[in-house]
C-alpha cells in the first residue's frame, strides 16, 4: 500500500469493471494501513452496498463515524454523501436507474432534508416509470420547498425534474403543488415558462385536459401576469374546457394587450374562438368578425409580411369562422387566399435553405408504386378519423405506398388511433414542429402529399407552406387553405358551384360522384326516449345536433317558423356549447317568433360516437344548419334513414348536405332559398307519407349510392392520384406510361 495513487487506481478500475471483492479487498487493506482515513471507510460501505450487502455497508459507515465529536461528524457525513453522489451520478449516465436510485435512498436516509438528492430520487424514479403518489409525498420536497429561503438547492435541477414529469401525471395534484412550490425560487421566470407552456399545450390538446393544463398557466402567471403567450393559450384551454366566461375575458384581456397588426389579428381570432364556442352570442361575435376582417385586409394592404414564426403560422387560421358568420364566397376566398399567401412568404423566408432545398428536389421516375402522404391531427376519434377510414382500408398496396403523419401524436385509449397506426405502411408519430414534420416527408420521398386539416390546424399549414412533396392537396377536413404550395383541392360535382373555381387559388379537382364516402357507422344501443323528454309518442320530433359555431340566428328563426307551423312538434338542440348561452340564445328567438320555450329540448353530448347516432332515431326530422352546413352529423343522418332539410348556399360549407343528398338521391328537403327551407321543414313535419318514403329510399340507397360505397370511392381517388402525378411528371418532360391516359371519369378544373 505505499503507492497510495497506484492502488486507489486500482480500486477505481476494479469499481468500474463491477470487480467488487477485488476493490474491497483493497480498501480493507488500506482501513488497517491508515484507519484514521475515513475516506477509505466510505467506499469500502459504498462497494458493500453494491454488492446488495446492505447491513454490512451501514455498519461499515456507522463505525467510522461513531467516534467523532458532533463538527467532525457533519464534515465526514458530508464526505460520505459527496462519495455515494459521485458514485449515483456515474451510474445514472451508464442508465443504471435502479443502481443510482438504491444509493440515494441511502443517502436520502443519512440527509433526509437534502433537496438535491430528493429530486435526483424523482427524476429516477420517473425514468423507471416506478413514481408513486406516496413515494412522492414521502419524500417531503413540497414541504421542504414551503418552508421558504434560504434553502439550499439546486434551482436548474428543479426545472429539470418539473420538465422530466410526463404529462399525464400533471392529473395528480402533487405535480401541480410541486410546480407552485418552485415559483418562490424561479429567477428567471422564461426558463420556467420555456418548460411549462410546451407541458400545457401537450396536456391540453394531445391528452385532452385543458382544465389541468390551464392550472398549469395560471400558476405561471403568478411570476409573469401580463405574458401575451400565455394569456392567449389560456384562453383557449378555459374555451376548451367550457369555461367560457374565463375563455372570453381572458382573450379579450390578452387582445388588449396586444402591440403590433399581426399580433392584433391573433388575438382578436381568440376572442371570436370564445363568444362562437359559447354559443348564443352572435351579434357579439359578429360584430368581432367585422372588426377581424378589417384587421386582415389592412394586413393585406400594407403587405406586412410577419418576422415572427409562430404569428405567421397563427395568421393562416385568423379567418377560421368567417364561413360561420357569413355566406360570401367571393369575399371570403378573396381574404383566405390573399391571407394564406402572405404567411407562406413569411414561412418561405424563415425556413428559406429548407425550402431551396425541397426546389431542388431531383426529377422523379414513372416507376410505381406511388409513395402517398396523409397529414392530419385527426387520426383518431374525431369526425375526419371516422371518414377517412375506408381509403385507408382499401388502398391498392401494390400501386400505393402509404404514409401517414400523425400530428401532435400522444399515446391514448383510442383505439381508433391504434388502428390507423396499423394502417399505413410507414406511421410517423410527430409532435408539432412543422419543420420538422416537413423535413420527414421530404426524407420519405413522398409523392403526392394530402393535407386532411387544411386551415383547422396551423401546424398542417406550415407544413404545406414549405412544399415537402412535388404535388400537394388539400381533402375532407376543410375548405380549402388558399396556400400557393398546395396543388389542388379535392371536390365533386356539387360541393362547390360550377364558377367556383374563379375564386379558388388551388385547382378544383372533381371526382366523379362525392368526394367523400363511407361504408357505414357503428350505431349502438340509444340511451334517449320520448317519455324521458316528456315529449308525447305522437309529436313530430325535429332535432339539430350541431356545436354551438354553427347556429346562424337567422336560421334558429326559420326553425321556429317550422316548429310554430307545425303543431304538437317539438325541436331538440344538442352540440358543443355554453349550456344557458345557447339556451337562451334560443329561448330569446323562439319568444320573438311566438314560439314556446317549452317545445324546446337541450341535450348533452355523449361520449360514445355510436351511442350518439343511434340517438338520432329520436328524430323525425333534422333541421340543417346554415350558412355552415353539417358534415359528418349529415351523413350520419342520412345513414339511419331520417329525412332533412339544408340550405344550399355558394361556399363549400354551405354546399356539404347538399352534395350527400344528391349522391343518396334525395331531393326533397333540399332548399335553395330561406323560404324553401321553412317549407321543406313544414311539409316533412306534416306529411308523414313522405318521410317514411325517404326513409324507406335512404336505407335502400345503402345497396347503391356511391356514398356508402368506400371501395369505389377509393378507386376514384387513387385514379385521381394517377393523374395528378402524370400531369407532374408532363411538366417536368418525364416519361409517361401508358396506363396514364385511360380514363375520363376524374376531372380537373
Amino acid at each position: 500500500m505505499t503507492n497510495i495513487a497506484n492502488w486507489q487506481q486500482q480500486a477505481a478500475q476494479h469499481l468500474v469493471e463491477q470487480n467488487y471483492i477485488q476493490a474491497a479487498n483493497l480498501y480493507e487493506q488500506a482501513i488497517a494501513t491508515e484507519p484514521d482515513v475515513k475516506s477509505h471507510y466510505w467506499h469500502l460501505g459504498l462497494i458493500l452496498l453494491l454488492q446488495g450487502k446492505e447491513e454490512e455497508a451501514q455498519m461499515t459507515w456507522f463505525f467510522a463515524l461513531a467516534e467523532g465529536e458532533p463538527e467532525q461528524v457533519d464534515l465526514w457525513t458530508a464526505e460520505l454523501i459527496g462519495v455515494l453522489q459521485a458514485e449515483a451520478t456515474r451510474q445514472e449516465k451508464q442508465a443504471n436507474y435502479s443502481v443510482a436510485w438504491a444509493i440515494r435512498q441511502h443517502i436520502r436516509e443519512i440527509s433526509p432534508t437534502n433537496v438535491n438528492n430528493l429530486l435526483h430520487l424523482v427524476e429516477l424514479a420517473i425514468k423507471q416509470e416506478r413514481l408513486t403518489d406516496e413515494d412522492f409525498s414521502a419524500y417531503g420536497i413540497i414541504e421542504l420547498l414551503k418552508l421558504g429561503k434560504p434553502i439550499s438547492f439546486d434551482i436548474n435541477l428543479l426545472l429539470h425534474v418539473i420538465q422530466s414529469i410526463p404529462e399525464q401525471d400533471f392529473s395528480h395534484p402533487l405535480a401541480l403543488e410541486l410546480v407552485e412550490a418552485s415559483l418562490a425560487y424561479v429567477q428567471e421566470p422564461i426558463n420556467l415558462l420555456a418548460i411549462l407552456l410546451p407541458k400545457s399545450i401537450k396536456i391540453a390538446y394531445s391528452q385532452k385536459c385543458p382544465q389541468i393544463a390551464a392550472r398549469i398557466l395560471e400558476l405561471y402567471l403568478r411570476l409573469d401576469a401580463e405574458n401575451i403567450e400565455v394569456l392567449r393559450h389560456l384562453a383557449c384551454f378555459y374555451q376548451d374546457a367550457r369555461d367560457h366566461t374565463k375563455g372570453i375575458d381572458t382573450a379579450k384581456l390578452c387582445n388588449s394587450k396586444s402591440q403590433t397588426l399581426p399580433e392584433k389579428i391573433c388575438t382578436t381570432h381568440v376572442v371570436l374562438r370564445g363568444l362562437m364556442s359559447a354559443g348564443g352570442h352572435w351579434q357579439e361575435a359578429y360584430e368581432v368578425m367585422l372588426q377581424q376582417e378589417k384587421l386582415v385586409l389592412l394586413l393585406l394592404k400594407e403587405q406586412l409580411i410577419p418576422q415572427n414564426e409562430i404569428v405567421a403560422q397563427r395568421l393562416f387560421n385568423c379567418a377560421y369562422f368567417f364561413p360561420y358568420l357569413r355566406g360570401d364566397l367571393k369575399n371570403y376566398r378573396y381574404i383566405q387566399n390573399q391571407l394564406a399567401q402572405l404567411c407562406q412568404l413569411s414561412v418561405q423566408l424563415y425556413a428559406k435553405e429548407q425550402v431551396e432545398r425541397y426546389r431542388q428536389r431531383s426529377g422523379k421516375n414513372s416507376k410505381k408504386p406511388l409513395k402517398i402522404g396523409y397529414l392530419s391531427h385527426c387520426f383518431k376519434s374525431h369526425s375526419v378519423g371516422w371518414l377517412a377510414r375506408w381509403i385507408f382500408q382499401y388502398h391498392d398496396r401494390e400501386q400505393f405506398k402509404i404514409y401517414s403523419y400523425f400530428i401532435g401524436y400522444s399515446k391514448l385509449n383510442d383505439p381508433l388511433q391504434e388502428w390507423y397506426l396499423n394502417q399505413a405502411d410507414q406511421a410517423y408519430k410527430a409532435g408539432i414542429d412543422g419543420l420538422e414534420i416537413a423535413e420527414k416527408i421530404y426524407t420519405d420521398a413522398i409523392d403526392i402529399l394530402i393535407d386532411l386539416d387544411s386551415i383547422t390546424l396551423d401546424t398542417t399549414c406550415e407544413v404545406m407552406a414549405l412544399k415537402p412533396a412535388p404535388v400537394q392537396v388539400t381533402w375532407l377536413g376543410w375548405d380549402a387553405s388558399g396556400i400557393p404550395a398546395i396543388d389542388y383541392f379535392i371536390a365533386d360535382p356539387y360541393v362547390v358551384p360550377d364558377s367556383a373555381q374563379d375564386y379558388y387559388s388551388e385547382k378544383l379537382w372533381r371526382l366523379p360522384q362525392t368526394y367523400i364516402a363511407v361504408d357505414g357507422f357503428e350505431v349502438g344501443v340509444p340511451t334517449l326516449r320520448r317519455d324521458q323528454l316528456d315529449i308525447p309518442s305522437n309529436a313530430i320530433v325535429y332535432l339539430s345536433s350541431q356545436n354551438g359555431y354553427k347556429h346562424h340566428p337567422d336560421t334558429i328563426r326559420w326553425q321556429m317558423q317550422i316548429l310554430k307551423a307545425v303543431s304538437n312538434s317539438y325541436f331538440l338542440i344538442k352540440g358543443k356549447a355554453e349550456e344557458e348561452s345557447i339556451k337562451n340564445f334560443f329561448n330569446q328567438i323562439a319568444e320573438e317568433e311566438g314560439v314556446s320555450c317549452d317545445r324546446l329540448r337541450f341535450l348533452p353530448t355523449v361520449v360514445s360516437e355510436s351511442v350518439h347516432r343511434a340517438n338520432l332515431s329520436i328524430a323525425d326530422v333534422v333541421l340543417d344548419t346554415y350558412p355552415y352546413n353539417g358534415a359528418t352529423t349529415t351523413l350520419e343522418t342520412l345513414w339511419m334513414g331520417i329525412p332533412i332539410v339544408t340550405r344550399v348556399g355558394e361556399q363549400f360549407a354551405a354546399r356539404n348536405s347538399y352534395t350527400m343528398m344528391m349522391n343518396v338521391g334525395v331531393t326533397e328537403g333540399i332548399a335553395w332559398t330561406d323560404e324553401e327551407y321553412i317549407e321543406w321543414g313544414i311539409r316533412l313535419g306534416k306529411n308523414s307519407l313522405l318521410r317514411q318514403q325517404i326513409s324507406w329510399r335512404l336505407r335502400q340507397s345503402r345497396q347503391t349510392s356511391p356514398l356508402w360505397n368506400g371501395k369505389q370511392f377509393t378507386r376514384d381517388m387513387e385514379q385521381a392520384y394517377e393523374q395528378m402525378w402524370h400531369k407532374y411528371l408532363e411538366s417536368n418532360n418525364s416519361y409517361l406510361p401508358s396506363y396514364f391516359f385511360n380514363s375520363d371519369s376524374v376531372s380537373e378544373e
